[in-house]
């Protein structure tokens, strides 16, 4: 039989011009700045691409919407629709990067349609549900359990050690969870950007934090006067005893700490808190202040968003200070704030707010028509 895909499937070793095409292109990923998370997505979903095309014995520079599909059909087994149609938008990516570069004649994936993704709404806190969490924050440096300790390795041990005549281990946590909330809230930083933040990045006098967020891309946000009062505080207050705490642990003598690299946020042992951390600690605090589960830090970007647009804010200004690249992500919010909604309906429609008969108050009716 001739003219027609082979019979029986290639060796996985037919793959190796594929491969090499892959590391190209996740190189110029890196040589663009794109973020650690958005390469490892993009090579795990080639990795499992390239290796079902190798294992049926295709063609990778130009396979058939038929094999495509099968492909997709495959994907769809085991996987959601969102996880499918990220898998395709790194093929698709791959595929315009071997076409600029001449190694395929063309991307084809072109006119295959990306599953319909049904549209999650993101979930926000109200005003008093954030205030809440803050005084659920500002509480918990009295805990006598290790409830203000980050996880539970030496958490009894931990929570109980004075780090200063008249301060305990507890209360500087209490000050640098409530300064992690507030400026999260305050600035709409992604648990990314929270963890990575320095010192040298916040400048209280300006009310401003410098952010580096996806795609390495910098912006500054900005600070409002209570999450300034809390960085002050804590920076004062407490994070100069948790930084000692990493000079006097035993496994962390002799190695390069990073309080003495400028972490903003530190952990019970003196370094730098990781996101994990922070997941942590919100979901206690959350616990404490009995709000509902799935409050999340991404929660507070969303609620600071969505409070900006209730206040009246440009849908553009909130992009800037969110870092989204384009408009269109931003506008999601849109549909989270009814309250600004019904106001710029209110003030700009003619007939919102006139009576039901239709008559504008203190004017006469036109003629019938």
């Amino acid at each position: 039989m001739t003219g027609g895909r082979p019979a029986h499937p290639a060796p996985p070793q037919a793959a190796g011009p594929a491969r090499a095409a892959a590391e190209r292109f996740l190189e110029a990923l890196e040589a663009r700045s794109s973020s650690p998370n958005t390469i490892r997505s993009y090579r795990s979903s080639l990795g499992t691409y390239l290796d079902w095309i190798a294992a049926n014995g295709f063609d990778w520079r130009a396979p058939s919407r038929a094999e495509l599909r099968a492909y997709l059909a495959t994907l769809g087994e085991g996987h959601g629709k969102r996880t499918v149609a990220q898998r395709l938008a790194a093929l698709r990516s791959f595929y315009r990067f071997t076409t600029r570069q001449a190694m395929t004649s063309g991307n084809p994936l072109a006119a295959l349609a990306t599953p319909r993704q049904p549209r999650r709404l993101p979930g926000v806190l109200t005003v008093a549900e954030t205030e809440r969490l803050l005084d659920a924050a500002a509480g918990s440096g009295g805990s006598a359990h290790g409830s203000a300790v980050d996880g539970a390795g030496g958490a009894g041990a931990a929570s109980r050690l004075a780090i200063g005549p008249h301060f305990e281990l507890g209360q500087a946590l209490a000050l640098r969870d409530v300064a992690i909330i507030e400026t999260a809230y305050a600035a709409g930083l992604r648990i990314s950007e929270l963890a990575s933040l320095t010192i040298a990045a916040v400048d209280l006098k300006r009310g401003e934090v410098r952010v580096t967020g996806k795609g390495r891309k910098q912006r500054a946000s900005l600070l409002g006067r209570p999450a300034r009062a809390a960085l002050a505080r804590y920076l004062d207050e407490g994070r100069p005893l948790l930084a000692r705490l990493a000079t006097s642990h035993d496994s962390f003598r002799g190695r390069p700490d990073d309080a003495d690299r400028g972490a903003l946020f530190l952990n019970h042992l003196g370094t730098s808190l990781g996101v994990r951390g922070i997941r942590y600690r919100l979901e206690r605090l959350r616990v404490a202040a009995g709000l509902p589960e799935g409050v999340s830090p991404h929660t507070l970007r969303h609620s600071f968003a969505t409070h900006l647009l209730d206040g009246g804010a440009d849908l553009r200004v909130v992009q800037e200070l969110l870092g989204h690249e384009s408009l269109a992500t931003t506008q999601i919010y849109t549909h989270v704030s009814p309250a600004r909604l019904r106001a710029a309906y209110t003030a700009s429609h003619p007939r919102a707010t006139m009576p039901a008969d239709g008559k504008a108050d203190g004017s006469q009716s036109g003629p019938d028509v």
